[in-house]
């Protein structure tokens, strides 16, 4: 398993890397694009739509070809991003507040509509954040990553309290703490980067201190902290009710887009929002 997780990371990185660090924001949008059709196969397979997991990718990744030749990855629809942004909190919050079994109450039509503009909007937000910089694109990257980190280490440490024990039993109040005190001292680090060193872009805590004050900026790493746990635990709820482990096999060792995705859902757009205000 570690074997196929090292050459799975390996194969994605050699890929994503030179996409990501390309002269043109083209590549990056068209790859992350695929990706994110082959997340559409994975949610309609997990939303029983059979056959129709196959019809549900591609129309995903045409709806994103289609916003790349109407200009959006470059300029989006400025009303987007906040309405997006209050869907996901309210959203969120319903979804862990049913829970696996209130999942399959919900139409069939509705999850699959709701899935295809979930994704497609996180893949936008993906592709508008590479165009703004690559300084600002890696800065909600790692927003997430150190999330994930901090909250790990911090709930193996302290974790005491579940968070959601239907859902994710792994997960400790504590460990989201933890993970916003890190995200915390990211924001901080990286706005000394930003005034010190050489960057192609402001980074998303540069751009949230401008519009919003330090404190302000505090507080919005802090909702993307927590937003991140709610795509994470969203997405384990969505397996949960299939009975499935992991949202497909496509990433040997890892699972599969969405279970590597599913944290960057909800965090991009509302990056996006914040920063962009």
């Amino acid at each position: 398993m570690l074997k196929q997780r090292v050459i799975t990371a390996i194969v994605l990185l050699a890929l994503l890397l030179p996409a990501l660090f390309a002269s043109s924001p083209w590549p990056f949008a068209i790859l992350t694009l695929l990706l994110i059709g082959a997340a559409g196969w994975e949610w309609g397979r997990l939303n029983a739509a059979a056959d129709a997991a196959i019809a549900m990718g591609v129309l995903l990744a045409l709806g994103g070809a289609d916003a790349m030749w109407l200009g959006w990855t470059s300029q989006p629809p400025a009303w987007l991003w906040w309405p997006v942004a209050l869907a996901w909190v309210a959203g969120g919050a319903l979804a862990l507040r049913g829970g696996p079994a209130g999942w399959p109450a919900v139409p069939l039509g509705v999850r699959w509509v709701l899935g295809l503009a979930m994704l497609w909007v996180a893949w936008l937000a993906i592709a508008h954040a590479r165009h703004l910089g690559i300084n600002f694109i890696l800065s909600v990257f790692c927003l997430v990553w150190m999330a994930d980190i901090a909250a790990y280490f911090g709930g193996r440490a302290f974790g005491r309290r579940k968070l959601a024990p239907t859902i994710s039993p792994g997960k400790s109040w504590e460990g989201v703490w933890t993970g916003m005190a890190g995200v915390i001292a990211l924001a901080f680090v990286w706005r000394w980067i930003d005034a010190t060193q050489p960057v192609d872009s402001q980074s998303l805590y540069t751009r949230m201190a401008a519009a919003w004050g330090v404190a302000g900026m505090v507080g919005g790493v802090v909702l993307l902290a927590a937003m991140s746990v709610v795509g994470d635990l969203f997405e384990s709820l969505v397996k949960r009710a299939a009975g499935a482990k992991d949202s497909s096999n496509l990433l040997p060792g890892h699972g599969g887009v969405l279970d590597r995705v599913d944290a960057l859902l909800p965090v991009f757009p509302i990056a996006i929002a914040l920063a962009t205000t």
